[in-house]
């Protein structure tokens, strides 16, 4: 088992439809396998906590409690022209490292990571 590290980032992904089918089916196809592969060497390098792409925000639901009553409606809660498509969460030494992980993210080339350093982790026990 490897060594916990300093501090967990979040590289996240932002787009929409028009932007993710602008590139053509093809050139989608081959970020996707760039972004499987750079995802298979930060797995191997200890450093992948987890990459996920989510299901388009016609999907999405809002869970508010008022008064005591959860009430679940559709999303997304803001409008926005651009929604979250996926994310990866990377465990590494340092905001430098983070930013390198995504500068190769293939995303990065066509519509920009985001980095973000996570601040709490819940305490559980499995």
């Amino acid at each position: 088992m490897r060594e916990e590290r300093a501090v967990k980032y979040m590289l996240l992904i932002y787009g929409n439809e028009e932007a993710f089918s602008s590139v053509g089916a093809e050139t989608f196809a081959e970020i996707v396998r760039e972004t499987d592969a750079l995802n298979q060497e930060l797995f191997e390098s200890g450093e992948l906590v987890g990459a996920y792409g989510v299901a388009d925000q016609v999907n999405a639901k809002v869970v508010r409690v008022t008064g005591g009553t959860p009430v679940v409606t559709d999303g997304p809660y803001a409008e926005a022209k651009e929604y979250l498509g996926s994310f990866t969460i990377v465990d590494c030494d340092s905001l430098e490292r983070a930013l390198e992980i995504a500068a190769r993210n293939p995303s990065a080339r066509h519509w920009g990571v985001e980095v973000r350093p996570l601040m709490h982790e819940a305490n559980v026990e499995p």
